[in-house]
């Protein structure tokens, strides 16, 4: 049997009564809507979603535990429909036998395909297990509707700091390594509202001071300063912060954009993906108002893969400012969703005989290029001549608007379109 100084402080810890459960008092204390289902028994298939160390599979266990049923755990990582099918088995012969149906708990459930998600209904609607569900993933994207629609599903929030910290000052106390509110508020902060990094982080605490010495925040400061903040390049967090990047830009507030560009950098992300995604803003939000945003984001795009970082925020930061602060106008984008909404609904039209190009004798025989006008030698004259199929003459696609340089063009073209 392993000494239980081997256990890690996050495994000794997990909260074994229905109240000891901390930072998810929305969905779970005496009284809740999650409370009274539970304790009387009346689910059958939930879904758990919210971020790492909010206290999916502690609660699942004390669920377990209030239920006095068997509780298998699978991490959907390496779990297949064998390992399910097996569980499902093992918990009919316990019904048979006069038990109650075991539950199985499935972590990162956003990982099982389609089929392996599939193979849980049967078994869930006859009762033959009951299921929990965890993932980190937004679970209208990851889990499929067959499967959602069976499910009650609640959010997981971070832990609160001070929830945090207050059980971290409590756990020291019981190990006898008391810690200053600070050190515990510090731990807690860097944690990120993990509970299962903040006593991983607690425990390494203990090992930077040899027995009886102070445990404060001077003395593990190297520690803590190493610590990377969460940051999930693939999961909804990451979608959050590049979404927030980007319409803090089309909004033109720098400040924001900015920030949020700190916020990714600081994470983790990769500066070529945000780089890319200040090309596609330099047009779908800047466009033809301030031509130059899609120059300075295409240079910013290639400074960035040829130097890296830490040069490289300094580059995305001139690129991001100057996009956040340039007038704004969508009219290019909208002008090519309305053109490829009309080729689906048109197909494909004829072009114009004035416009075809009538390479042989024959060609010039059927009116390929008749009536063509060169622009340059006569703008205003060719302006006035249609180049849009018969079926869609008359059409404006492209409706400039009245911001920065973009005025400009709207001015030309009203002078110019008949």
């Amino acid at each position: 049997m392993a000494n239980s100084s081997d256990i890690p402080l996050a495994a000794r810890y997990r909260p074994l009564l229905a109240d000891e459960l901390i930072g998810q008092e929305k969905i779970w204390k005496e009284g809740s809507a999650l409370w009274k289902l539970v304790h009387a028994d009346r689910f059958h298939s939930l879904l758990f979603w919210g971020p790492p160390g909010t206290g999916k599979t502690s609660l699942a266990r004390l669920i377990g535990r209030i239920l006095n049923r068997h509780v298998v755990e699978l991490s959907s990582v390496d779990a297949g429909v064998k390992d399910i099918r097996e569980v499902v088995q093992d918990s009919q012969s316990r019904i048979r036998l006069g038990d109650k149906a075991s539950i199985l708990f499935l972590d990162e459930i956003h990982r099982l395909n389609k089929s392996q998600q599939d193979s849980l209904l049967p078994s869930v609607e006859a009762g033959h297990i009951k299921l929990i569900g965890a993932t980190t993933e937004n679970p209208s994207f990851s889990v499929n509707n067959a499967l959602l629609s069976r499910s009650l599903t609640l959010g997981f929030s971070k832990v609160d700091t001070d929830s945090l910290s207050l059980r971290l000052s409590a756990i020291a106390k019981r190990e006898n390594m008391p810690i200053k509110q600070d050190l515990a508020l510090a731990i807690a902060d860097a944690a990120d509202g993990d509970v299962r990094a903040a006593l991983n982080l607690l425990e390494a605490c203990f090992s930077m001071v040899e027995p009886g010495a102070p445990l404060d925040l001077e003395a593990v400061k190297p520690l803590l300063a190493t610590i990377v903040p969460h940051f999930d390049k693939k999961g909804e967090f990451h979608y959050d912060i590049i979404s927030a990047f980007i319409k803090s830009i089309r909004a033109s507030d720098p400040d924001a954009a900015v920030y949020y560009l700190a916020r990714m950098l600081h994470g983790g992300e990769d500066p070529v993906f945000i780089a890319r995604r200040l090309v596609i803003a330099a047009s779908e939000d800047v466009g033809n108002a301030s031509p130059t945003a899609l120059l300075i984001a295409q240079a910013a795009l290639q400074v960035v893969r040829e130097i890296g970082m830490p040069e490289a925020r300094i580059v995305l930061a001139q690129a991001t400012t100057f996009l956040a602060s340039s007038p704004k106008s969508n009219k290019s984008y909208l002008s090519i969703g309305e053109a490829l909404a009309a080729v689906e609904k048109t197909g494909d039209l004829p072009v114009p005989l004035h416009l075809r190009n009538a390479v042989t004798k024959f060609m010039k025989g059927l009116d390929y290029g008749k009536g063509y006008m060169y622009a340059h030698d006569n703008p205003a004259e060719a302006a006035k001549i249609s180049n849009l199929p018969d079926a869609l003459k008359g059409t404006k696609f492209y409706q400039p608007s009245q911001h920065g340089s973009e005025k400009a063009i709207a001015d030309m073209l009203q002078r110019l379109r008949p």
